[in-house]
Order: structure tokens, then C-alpha cells, then sequence
């Protein structure tokens, strides 16, 4: 029996959207008023779910605190408060859209885990707008 598990997390960081390898212009038309050159800010709400099979000792699929502790220093430390292009490493050439620090998260989370549990990231931008990762 599968059971998934859900740990809810927040963080604000500023990015803008951009491609190093396009005008001003470009960028502009793209991305719009997300690619202002000075920024801007998002407060980001983070599901963070774990699917697998309960463990017969603990009753467990996994315990919150661990996932809480993971959240906390792959995420919230390295996210929060953080402008994204310029204090993150993972997008130093990657563009922060919601689509790609989903994922970014998903691959710091990931390796900390059992390999018999199925993870997946929801991240809200704004409370319309998020995105889904399962690995997939």
C-alpha cells in the first residue's frame, strides 16, 4: 500500500528571467515585466511529497522531521532571502523559471532519500500560478 506524504515550506528569493544570449529586447518580449533588469521578487510556497510504502516498524513512509531537516538545508537555506541569478549556483546559467527551480529542487531532495520512494515538487509562484516535478 503506497501512501504519500506532503511537507509544506516557504521561501522568497528575487530573480529575473532572462537569456545572456538575447537583446534586451528579446528578453523583454519573452518574458515581459519578469525580465526587469532590477528583479523582482516572488514569495514561493513549496509542497515538497513522498510517496512509498509504509514501513511495518515505524508506521512510517517517511519520517516528517527528516524531510522537514532536508527541506530546510537544501531549500529554504539556499533559497530563501537569496536574489537567484546572482547568490544560487545552480542558476548561474540556468534560468530561474518556476519550471527549472522545481527541478533544481527536485535534485537537491532527491539523492537525500530512500531510491524506493517516489518524490515529487509542487511550486507555487504566486498562488495561481505553480508548477509540478516527479522526476519524469
Amino acid at each position: 500500500m503506497n501512501v504519500t506524504v506532503s511537507r509544506k515550506a516557504h521561501f522568497n528569493a528575487a530573480h529575473r528571467l532572462y537569456r545572456k544570449d538575447w537583446t534586451d529586447e528579446k528578453n523583454s518580449l519573452i518574458f515581459g515585466k519578469c525580465s526587469n533588469p532590477n528583479y523582482h521578487g516572488h514569495n514561493y510556497e513549496l509542497i515538497v511529497s513522498v510517496t512509498g510504502e509504509i514501513d511495518k516498524e515505524t508506521g512510517y513512509v517517511i519520517d516528517i522531521q527528516f524531510l522537514k531537516d532536508i527541506i530546510k538545508e537544501e531549500v529554504e537555506d539556499a533559497f530563501d532571502h537569496k536574489n537567484l541569478n546572482v547568490e544560487v549556483p545552480e542558476f548561474k546559467d540556468l534560468n530561474p523559471t518556476a519550471e527549472h527551480i522545481a527541478v533544481v529542487i527536485y535534485n537537491k531532495i532527491k539523492p537525500k532519500l530512500k531510491p524506493n520512494l517516489h518524490l515529487e515538487i509542487t511550486l507555487y509562484e504566486t498562488p495561481r500560478n505553480f508548477v509540478s516535478y516527479s522526476g519524469k
